[in-house]
């Protein structure tokens, strides 16, 4: 993730893009765009970032319960704000936060790579995240295998010590090199062990493919001469092969062992500027497909991936980079295909100066969003800048903008069924609230949608104001309890309740069941 490094990287665009930071004012929103989002069917989620300690744990060496606890709590405070999906790091440096065969234990949990924390953190998170009805993204870095250039310093048993001829070192990191096959073959294992021993909702990269380039050529070329010259006779094309290569085989197996889980990737936020390539983007910055040899378009066009999440972590109005034309070219690219586009927002730049002092920087890009229908939802970076609350952002996001639940968009091309609908059964008031009891007992049926309709309202469940509770199906139980605590002691409802399915598949509407209007004591 490029906010790993703010201050190098900062550095980084200043240069690519040789123009000031601040670049020019931003422009004044469209009137238009001053009402709240209210939308059913949004991914609303965050990145929870573990390489140097960046958002979780907060530092090495805590204990187990200082760990799970650290966790709860931002799960807790994320879900307040409307947060609906988290994207942990599971794989910072050719590691593991989960016990593996292939990799060992990350030097992030407890100060000593291949330590155990004498917990399984992946399978405590999935569980917390799940509980609290979260899908969970594992995000892996595929190819980065140190933060610093000191292979020896690496357990013996690493990948990288057992074959050090897949690493290379390059920019102040160690690296494995991505045209070897072998390389290949070991990420792939590494992710499968974790999609087949691990209830997660998708696998998720982020930008770093090839390493952003420090001024000098990645130094490959012996590996091109073995691997690549033959077949491709530019060496880019046959990098970008590579990283292709890798992509298309990583969904492939997926989909094999678990073909409801998603694969994503979140790129760097321009592809190509249309003056390298006319059909690339309104925009002067750095290049992921010429420099990072990350070709989105076709990762989107070939289906290989369920969603991309360009970072596009510049604002409103910025001269080489604008979020208002980037938007618009990357729902373009998604339009009719089987990817959903969701947008990286950069929170840790809000407060920053220039156009990110403005509070509504990033709500106004919220609100640009819904301009273009195949834009499906948000990802912030990182949770430590986003539960600062920087500007109020927090705050706009659990009041106005995120202030109704949301569900997260269904992906067609992924199969699944529908659930049957629930039966409801009572809904009694209580001390403080209403007792709802329904039971549900068809496999597909994963959470339950809980709606309330206030007197005279029409039953429907389109509107996400309606809804007063989302929870996740009991495996033990076949009736549910839910309770709700926002009830008026005297005020008429109606209630029903909807099933829905791992991928999202909402059933209709329970049966509905009144309660009339009562006389407080």
């Amino acid at each position: 993730m490029r906010g790993e490094l703010i201050s190098c990287l900062l550095a980084l665009l200043l240069l690519l893009f040789a123009v000031p930071l601040q670049g020019r004012a931003q422009e004044s929103p469209d009137p238009s765009l001053s009402a709240s989002i209210e939308e059913k069917r949004q991914l609303r989620a965050a990145w929870i970032a573990t390489v140097l300690n960046i958002d979780w744990p907060s530092k090495t060496g805590l204990s187990k319960d200082q760990q799970q606890a650290e966790f709860i709590t931002l799960l807790d405070r994320l879900q307040a704000m409307g947060i609906n999906a988290v994207i942990v790091q599971v794989r910072p440096t050719a590691d593991a936060f989960y016990p593996s065969t292939l990799n060992p234990w990350s030097k992030y949990l407890t100060g000593t790579q291949g330590v155990s924390p004498d917990y399984d953190p992946l399978a405590f998170m999935v569980q917390a995240a799940h509980k609290r009805n979260m899908e969970f993204h594992a995000w892996f870095n595929p190819y980065r295998v140190s933060m610093d250039t000191q292979l020896n310093a690496l357990v013996p048993s690493h990948p990288a010590r057992q074959n050090p001829n897949w690493v290379v070192s390059y920019g102040g990191k160690l690296w494995y090199d991505p045209g070897i096959p072998q390389v290949r073959s070991h990420i792939v294992d590494t992710i499968k062990e974790v999609v087949r021993n691990y209830d997660i909702d998708a696998v998720h990269f982020d930008d770093y493919f090839y390493p952003y380039p420090d001024g000098t050529d990645f130094p490959d070329e012996q590996t091109y001469l073995t691997y690549g010259q033959a077949s491709f006779p530019n060496k880019a094309d046959w990098r970008r092969d590579n990283v292709n290569r890798l992509v298309k085989e990583v969904n492939a197996q997926i989909k094999q062992l678990k073909p409801h889980v998603k694969f994503g990737i979140s790129p760097f936020g321009i592809w190509r500027n249309k003056s390298t390539d006319p059909s690339g983007s309104d925009t002067s910055g750095f290049q992921a497909y010429d420099s990072l040899f990350a070709d989105a378009r076709t990762w989107i066009r070939q289906g290989w991936i369920d969603y991309i999440a360009p970072q596009i972590y510049w604002n409103i109005g910025f001269p080489a980079a604008a979020y208002e034309k980037l938007v618009p070219w990357w729902a373009n690219e998604v339009k009719g295909k089987a990817t959903h586009l969701y947008i990286g927002h950069a929170v840790y730049k809000v407060g920053s100066g220039a156009a990110w002092d403005k509070p509504e920087e990033i709500p106004n890009q919220l609100q640009l969003n819904r301009q273009y229908p195949e834009v499906k939802g948000s990802v912030f970076f990182s949770t430590k800048d986003l539960l600062k609350n920087p500007l109020g952002l927090a705050d706009r996001l659990r009041t106005d903008l995120y202030r109704y639940p949301s569900l997260i968009p269904v992906m067609p091309w992924l199969g699944g069924q529908t659930p049957a609908a629930p039966s409801l059964l009572s809904a009694t008031r209580r001390y403080g609230g209403v007792t709802l009891q329904f039971t549900n007992r068809a496999s597909e049926a994963s959470y339950f949608v809980i709606y309330r309709f206030d007197e005279g309202e029409a039953i429907t469940i389109n509107q996400p104001r309606n809804i007063v509770g989302i929870i996740r199906k009991t495996v033990s139980n076949t009736q549910q309890i839910f309770f709700d605590d926002t009830a008026q002691p005297t005020k008429p409802y109606t209630y029903v309740v909807t099933a829905v399915s791992r991928l999202h598949q909402e059933s209709g509407a329970s049966n509905p069941i009144q309660l009339p209007s009562t006389t407080a004591r």
